[in-house]
């Protein structure tokens, strides 16, 4: 899992999003996301690790984890490639296994 920076040019939106899904130890993308506007799929055009905001590090044990992502803001599953169209959300606890 890694965060992704998007762009439609359609719409000229641009959003980021905590759930990007990559082949592991690479950016390759498994899953696109959707325009909340025009509905047209894009891969991220830019991709990074999910770094704690404290202390830098990918993998922390930081009681308290600053986020640059609101962790009370839905995951909007009509927009995700991932779980959209599934019973099961990519915030769920649920193994990627049991989603697809």
């Amino acid at each position: 899992q890694k965060y992704g920076y998007y762009h439609c040019k359609d719409c000229n939106i641009r959003w980021e999003s905590a759930y990007v899904w990559c082949v592991q130890g690479t950016n390759k993308v498994y899953f696109r996301q959707f325009c909340r506007t025009c509905q047209k799929s894009y891969n991220p055009y830019r991709v990074e690790d999910i770094t704690c905001q404290s202390c830098k590090q990918t993998r922390c044990t930081c009681t308290v984890k600053m986020r640059h992502v609101d962790p009370k803001r839905p995951h909007r599953q009509d927009l995700c490639g991932r779980c959209k169209g599934k019973r099961l959300s990519c915030d769920s606890t649920f193994s990627f296994k049991y989603i697809i």
